[in-house]
């Protein structure tokens, strides 16, 4: 199997509270990144729902239960152009609602993530914190860790789904105005502090009164710039991404003089602060 494949990252516009077009969207703009040879397409946080929701009530009626209905039209798609996505939800469980993500592929879900780290914005006033470990899971070959806009912030985040074994750090996003230089920075230091490459993928709009600001972006390892979007447009961002690249830890820059292996060189015996 190739260790070389095509990720993108689609910077889109959500229409508020209308799943039937968000998803109608997410599926076309799906297909012609497939079609462009992407094998892993990531789309925004709620691109499914929109996200300035004011109560969970209001919430309610657009959330959904993973697998469900729109992840079903999702996988039919996978399996028609045989590639992967990640796509933004709100999940429904019970009496219960999550902001969350699922990875999409060929054979249906094959894995989703309850966000964690929940900001005082929007949905994520009125929605659970996440419940279940981090998890990595297989996308065709490529290791993808899935965390939620926020959750970036928390660079322990990113360091756990490396260990977990990630190739790719997979973020969707609803960055507002005051979060442009997260964007800018943010994942590129996962990226670079991890040895792996992390895809962002934000907004462009406005949704009640809230701007979001783009710049999706796309990382290597060394903290590189391997695509960047505009601040405004809606477009696709695509890179090629070599797996093998991102487990490949220990970096020679001279042999003998300047070795560095930012996994193996951890010092957990005195980050005992971080758990207490």
């Amino acid at each position: 199997m190739s260790s070389t494949h095509r990720v993108a990252a689609v910077q889109m516009m959500v229409q508020f509270a209308n799943v039937p077009a968000n998803l109608e969207r997410v599926r076309e703009r799906f297909e012609e990144a497939a079609a462009n040879g992407a094998q892993l397409v990531v789309f925004p946080e709620c691109a499914l729902t929109g996200y300035c929701f004011d109560s969970q009530d209001e919430a309610w009626p657009h959330a959904e239960t993973i697998p469900g209905p729109s992840l079903e039209v999702l996988s039919a798609a996978c399996a028609r152009v045989n590639a992967h996505l990640v796509v933004g939800l709100l999940e429904r469980e019970g009496d219960r609602i999550f902001n969350a993500c699922a990875l999409v592929g060929p054979q249906g879900v094959v894995g989703s993530y309850r966000k964690v780290h929940l900001p005082y914005l929007g949905v994520d006033r009125h929605v659970e914190a996440g419940d279940r470990p981090f998890a990595v899971h297989d996308a065709a070959g490529a290791r993808v860790g899935m965390h939620i806009c926020y959750d970036g912030a928390f660079p322990e985040t990113g360091r756990v789904l490396t260990l977990l074994g990630a190739d790719v750090l997979v973020l969707p996003t609803n960055w507002p105005t005051h979060s442009e230089r997260a964007a800018e920075v943010m994942m590129a230091t996962r990226a670079l502090e991890n040895v792996v490459y992390a895809i962002a993928c934000n907004r462009v709009g406005e949704e009640r009164g809230f701007r979001f600001v783009g710049r999706s972006s796309i990382s290597g390892p060394a903290g590189e710039a391997l695509a960047f979007a505009s601040p405004d447009r809606e477009e696709t961002i695509y890179a090629d991404i070599d797996v093998a690249r991102a487990r490949r830890k220990k970096l020679v820059r001279v042999p003998g003089l300047h070795e560095i292996d930012r996994i193996n060189d951890r010092r957990p015996n005195y980050y005992h602060r971080l758990v207490e």
